[in-house]
């Protein structure tokens, strides 16, 4: 069974990212992907293993905000790719967050 969250292991889940929407632009940074792809990407980059419906839900949500778009379909699967927009979200985001953590291990390190 898949979670929606995380994979099932025996570690805490201290360390590991789940910002759904985040996660599947970050997946999508070197080219497109289809949905079980993404999920298997996302498990390598993160230790998270996203399920079906927080995928299809962060992938919708994406769309709406024109962050990601579909591209035609190949056979059964449904490809998506970041757009203009999503990629500049993207950078800013990342940044952002680079920057918060190295803050916040600079404050560890002051310890």
């Amino acid at each position: 069974m898949i979670r929606s969250t995380h994979d099932v292991d025996d570690t805490p889940e201290v360390g590991r990212y789940s910002d759904p929407p985040l996660l599947v632009m970050a997946s999508l940074a070197d080219g497109p992907k289809h949905g079980h792809a993404m999920i298997e990407d996302i498990f390598r980059m993160s230790g998270t293993r996203l399920g079906p419906g927080t995928l299809y839900g962060a992938i919708a949500r994406l769309e709406r905000e024109r962050l990601i778009e579909a591209l035609p379909p190949d056979e059964r699967r449904q490809p998506y790719r970041l757009t203009a927009k999503g990629l500049g979200v993207l950078r800013a985001r990342l940044a952002t967050l680079h920057h918060f953590a190295r803050a916040g291990l600079r404050k560890l390190e002051a310890r």
